[in-house]
């Protein structure tokens, strides 16, 4: 016997006896799920064939940091802070990890590379590319037509950079959405991954090409900024020190030159100015061999410092294209319709069997 939830109870048969009953008028309506699944079917078909091929141009990377100053570096340090000029060891973590992630994302980065001009046509920016893939044009045509006014390649009138810097706020939002994936290849690796995806292939390539040298360029030149800095202000003190060496070893050789036939009485019009001179120059002698050896101490500590960025695979024509597959997705709608169907039916059925009891 089995127990029913009201109380009541039924016999094994009759429950055997009333699955087949239902099972026979499912299967009575055969040319319904005929009719249903060849519906679906074609509809999934052209659902799979109407849509637009998608490209994806893949960066892939490896990134290694420079090394810090190290602690054998505090003589020098101590030299250098002498002539005014910081060589601390730079910050380790910059730009490391996530953060490296967020600045391939950040708007700063994507709207510099979005206005850059377009390697296969140089009349176009790929910002222009990105705008005719989203047919932005056109809605503005429809919604708003001073945005057609907008020139991305040169100034704007006062009067629309709030509705420029709008449009790129916007688009940036939407490729960082749809658009541009970053991350590593897999969590154990060590390499980095940049993946462009659009229905425009040319857009997918120039965009992640522009997009990777946008940013590691900027990254390099953050991270070697400090020391390049250093190196600036050494070179100067340097080339001061030498000019003005220089001119102490000129004055005393013109004070000799000057003074010919001096009368050994006036030994000191001679004297004074060679003998000044020439201190002052063997002054400056060992003021400029440690700013040498500072500077050069700087420039080992910047070529240490640069980071090495080395590309793995770039991405080349023709790209890795993704649609749907039409026969995959023409079973899976049917059989959706399939089930749809056999819901419906036997909601039906337990409905009229409700209303004839």
């Amino acid at each position: 016997m089995v127990n029913m939830n009201n109380g009541g109870t039924i016999s094994l048969k009759d429950f055997i006896l009333s699955f087949k009953d239902w099972m026979s008028y499912v299967v009575s309506k055969w040319y319904i799920f005929i009719i249903t699944i060849l519906i679906g079917g074609a509809i999934g078909c052209y659902y799979a064939k109407s849509q637009q091929a998608v490209y994806t141009a893949s960066t892939t990377f490896v990134l290694e940091s420079g090394e810090g100053t190290s602690s054998g570096g505090g003589q020098m340090a101590g030299l250098a802070a002498l002539a005014g000029v910081n060589l601390g060891s730079p910050g380790g973590g910059i730009f490391q990890g996530d953060n490296l992630f967020e600045l391939y994302k950040s708007r700063k980065m994507i709207e510099a590379t979005l206005l850059l001009p377009s390697e296969s046509d140089s009349s176009m920016l790929i910002l222009d590319r990105y705008l005719s893939i989203s047919h932005a044009r056109e809605r503005w045509k429809e919604n708003n037509p001073t945005l057609l006014d907008i020139n991305f390649k040169g100034t704007v009138p006062i009067a629309l950079v709030r509705a420029r810097d709008s449009v790129l706020q916007k688009v940036v939002q939407d490729i960082n959405k749809k658009n541009l994936i970053v991350g590593k290849l897999d969590k154990k690796s060590a390499l980095f991954k940049v993946d462009v995806t659009s229905t425009d292939e040319v857009f997918s390539k120039e965009f992640n090409e522009a997009l990777v040298a946008q940013v590691n360029d900027f990254y390099v030149k953050t991270k070697t900024k400090k020391s390049l800095d250093n190196i600036a202000i050494l070179q100067h003190k340097t080339d001061s020190v030498r000019a003005v060496m220089n001119g102490n070893i000129s004055a005393s050789a013109g004070a000799i030159d000057a003074t010919p036939n001096l009368n050994p009485t006036r030994q000191a019009q001679r004297l004074i100015p060679t003998q000044r001179s020439q201190f002052s120059a063997e002054t400056n002698k060992v003021i400029l061999s440690q700013l040498m050896q500072n500077l050069e101490m700087s420039k080992m500590a910047l070529m240490k410092e640069s980071p090495l960025i080395q590309k793995v695979d770039e991405p080349v024509f023709p790209l890795m294209v993704e649609r749907p597959s039409v026969l995959k997705t023409g079973v899976a709608v049917a059989f959706i319709f399939a089930f749809l169907t056999f819901l419906i039916l036997v909601i039906r059925r337990w409905y009229n069997e409700i209303l004839k009891n």
